[in-house]
């Protein structure tokens, strides 16, 4: 065993020649049977609190199995390490972190959390070894990790509290890595369990096939191979169709992929984060030709003449050149060595592996918090792509203008990618169009087979068809139309902008070539609330934004909760005085830690919330801030009030609730707020600039939504209106140009202008009545935030 040993170190360590290897070389070593497995390394940084309920201690529980097997095949935790000393103080924290043998799941220490946004280090990392000694190499089945979060009342202590956090799951966020992931990843992987638990675990994960010696060979073949002696070589009969191909071959192939892979990114990795691991001595030394070229001509001296006219070598390998045998992997030549040979060939290569494995671990110790935010900033990145499977984009044209008679030409969408005109015709329904679009995609999406190098988030992959399918239609600016007609931007005077930051005594400039000025960026973000709506109704919207930019200061309105039944002038003055209120208050603080250098104010709405939002922006409360607007977010706003309503049951409760209670923003909503159409509230509202501020404009609708009319929730054109030749029809089509006219407003040099539909699988919902009145999909848009991961994600840049 010892001068196997020596053998194989020398091998793996001296540059090898084609020189023949004599019989008494190599016979007398008979190589060890190999075992491999997977080990997965997983960083546990730190656990966040977005929005929890509830007080109390918390312990974060990992467990993972083999996705097609029982739970006898789970992986077993190997190591634990705590690069790091908790910095959480002793009432903080209880006990230590555990390993339980009956589940084969580790926990970590229990820890207390007090308050939202309270950010615990973790800083451990525990590896699991998952076997492959009963499978096939490479693996045809997927690991599921499973996360659960663990939840004890404060109350408890001790043994009680033990006791509290063993009995069951608060909440569980479960993983998946594909096969072709197990030979290699690297990947950050959040885990943010479910609306009601609303916490971020930052989590970076590493998974390598190793190997490790399992037995000692024998003469005969073990009856776990399930093959026999073909030739001096082996013939797995699972892979007979391969040829003389035994698992000796795939494992060998396997191995030198996960090598590959994990040589690549380590080298990526430390070049990513300007701290290059030096691989040199290690490169200068890897010559898989030279090996193989050294284990082939030891078979090819040890065998017979009647092995070798046996033998399906080609006539070039005797060849004094150069190795016939060049792309060794793709070519089948593998297949040419014995089973000894290609036993050491694996052995080499796993020892290979181990050396970069422990390398590449102590590096990722020592450079924890450059790796994690790289390959965060790389997850982030690659969502736009794995998350496209759910999402359809398209570009379209802003139209130049929008005129009621239908015996006249409607510019409603000039398509411009194979400057093919994309144009609907009026007597199409577009909700009916847009859901019929959605439903064939998502069963395209059924017969998709996803299988990628990626780490899969199984509250998506779970069941890809039951996610929204989001049809993004991205609206390319037109020039204005003519000041002539009824455009009104010919008569509007330009209004001076107020220089809001010059009040502040610390805004500093300095000047590099041109003035430049220093500071930070004050980001706000207000989210109001719908009809009888409650401040946190956008609170799963807001928590995603927090994940994207955990800077962005936000505002969850209450100045009009409870308040909702009044006139929309009063819930816009409400709303604008509690703006300016919370953005001075944020603009002291900065003033008093450092320097401001701008504002970006955003703002989201649900249902009327947006049309609170747009009052209270054309109130003169907001006017000095009006400049400093960065983007928009409408969740199913009514833009364009309640005119043209397809649905006939939600209009008969708006007419019930008119005539039974004195609900002032009903007949605002449906414009019979007074007897002529154009003194009403909404088409005067229309004509207040309250979007033209914007630099990003986001309407997201849906056509399953009956509470708010598909056209009004993204502002275009209604097929019924083209036909409605009274002041009504007229009147709409004004509005309708006027909102527009704001869109293609010059005031933003580079405005993002999109409309979302969000179609929602509505089959958990049954035949209930809130789905026949389409008030299911109205509520989605809070209850659900995969919508928002698909487009937020998306478009990451929107949001910062």
């Amino acid at each position: 065993m010892l001068r196997h040993l020596r053998w194989l170190i020398d091998l793996t360590q001296r540059n090898l020649t084609t020189k023949r290897l004599t019989d008494a070389e190599v016979k007398p070593y008979r190589p060890a049977m190999l075992d491999t497995f997977h080990e997965v390394a997983i960083y546990l940084h730190r656990f966040h609190n977005l929005d929890l309920f509830q007080q109390g201690w918390y312990q974060i529980k990992i467990s993972m199995k083999w996705e097609d097997g029982d739970d006898t095949y789970v992986g077993i935790p190997s190591r634990v390490v705590q690069y790091e000393a908790p910095s959480m103080g002793s009432d903080d924290s209880y006990g230590v972190w555990r390993i339980d043998d009956a589940d084969n799941s580790f926990s970590t220490q229990p820890f207390k959390i007090r308050y939202s946004r309270q950010d615990v280090p973790l800083s451990v990392m525990i590896a699991f070894n998952l076997s492959l000694s009963n499978r096939e190499v490479p693996s045809k089945a997927a690991v599921i990790i499973k996360f659960e979060l663990v939840y004890s009342p404060l109350l408890e202590k001790g043994s009680e509290l033990q006791a509290s956090l063993s009995t069951s799951a608060a909440a569980v966020h479960e993983f998946r890595i594909p096969p072709k992931a197990l030979l290699g990843l690297h990947s950050y992987c959040p885990v943010l369990f479910d609306a009601f638990h609303s916490v971020l675990v930052d989590v970076s994960m590493h998974v390598s096939l190793l190997k490790t010696v399992a037995q000692s060979s024998q003469k005969k073949v073990p009856s776990s191979l399930n093959g026999e002696i073909f030739d001096g070589r082996i013939r797995d009969k699972s892979t007979e169709g391969l040829g003389k191909v035994g698992k000796e071959v795939l494992l060998v192939k396997s191995l030198l992929t996960a090598r590959d892979i994990l040589l690549e990114d380590a080298q990526k990795l430390g070049k990513a984060i300007d701290q290059t691991i030096d691989f040199s001595d290690f490169i200068s030394q890897l010559d898989d030709t030279k090996l193989f070229n050294s284990l082939l001509e030891a078979d090819v001296s040890s065998s017979t003449d009647a092995d070798l006219e046996k033998s399906e070598l080609p006539d070039s390998r005797t060849s004094e050149n150069a190795s016939p045998f060049l792309d060794f992997r793709s070519n089948g030549a593998l297949q040419s060595l014995s089973r000894d040979s290609l036993l050491h060939f694996a052995h080499t290569i796993g020892n290979q592996i181990h050396y970069l494995w422990n390398t590449f671990l102590n590096f990722h110790r020592a450079n924890k918090t450059k790796i994690m935010e790289y390959l965060r900033e790389s997850w982030a990145n690659d969502r736009r792509t794995e998350w496209s499977i759910w999402m359809v984009h398209s570009k379209v044209e802003m139209p130049h203008h929008v005129i009621s008679s239908r015996s006249e030409e409607v510019s409603l969408h000039g398509g411009l990618r194979g400057k093919v005109a994309v144009l609907r015709k009026l007597a199409d329904d577009p909700a009916q169009a847009a859901a019929t679009r959605a439903e064939l995609h998502r069963r395209s999406i059924a017969q998709m087979k996803i299988n990628s190098r990626s780490i899969q988030d199984l509250q998506m992959f779970g069941d890809p068809s039951r996610v929204p399918v989001v049809i993004v239609e991205r609206v390319i600016n037109a020039p204005r139309r003519s000041s002539s007609g009824n455009s009104y931007f010919g008569h509007a005077e330009q209004r001076a902008s107020s220089t809001l930051l010059s009040e502040l005594k610390s805004t500093s400039k300095k000047s590099v070539g041109e003035h430049q000025l220093i500071g930070r960026v004050l980001k706000i973000v207000v989210f109001v609330h719908g009809f009888q709506g409650h401040h946190l109704d956008l609170r799963l919207v807001r928590n995603q934004w927090l994940l994207i930019d955990p800077k962005v200061e936000f505002l969850m309105s209450e100045a009009n909760e409870d308040k909702t039944s009044g006139d929309f002038r009063e819930m816009g003055n409400r709303l604008a005085k509690e703006v300016v209120s919370f953005v001075k208050k944020k603009m002291d603080k900065v003033s008093r830690s450092g320097s401001l250098r701008s504002i970006k104010l955003s703002f989201v709405g649900h249902s009327i919330g947006n049309v609170i939002i747009r009052t209270a922006l054309a109130d003169s409360l907001m006017e000095p801030y009006l400049r400093f607007l960065h983007t928009y977010v409408s969740v199913s706003g009514p833009h364009l009030g309640y005119l043209y309503s397809s649905n006939s049951l939600f209009n008969s409760g708006l007419w019930l609730i008119k005539k039974l209670k004195s609900t002032q923003c009903i007949h605002q909503l449906t414009l019979t707020d007074d007897p002529d159409i154009q003194n009403t509230f909404f088409f005067k509202l229309c004509q207040q600039k309250t979007l033209e501020h914007f630099k990003n404009i986001i309407l997201l609708s849906s056509p399953q939504d009956g509470y708010v009319p598909y056209h009004s929730a993204r502002i275009e054109l209604c097929p019924s209106s083209s036909t409605d030749f009274s002041k009504r029809g007229k009147a709409f089509v004004e509005m309708l140009n006027n909102c527009l006219d704001q869109i293609r407003s010059p005031s933003v040099e580079h405005r993002i202008f999109m409309r979302c539909d969000v179609n929602f699988n509505m089959s958990a919902h049954g035949k209930s009545l809130n789905t026949f009145i389409g008030r299911a999909a109205h509520i989605e848009f809070l209850e659900s935030d995969i919508f928002a991961k698909l487009i937020m994600w998306s478009f990451t840049e929107l949001f910062q």
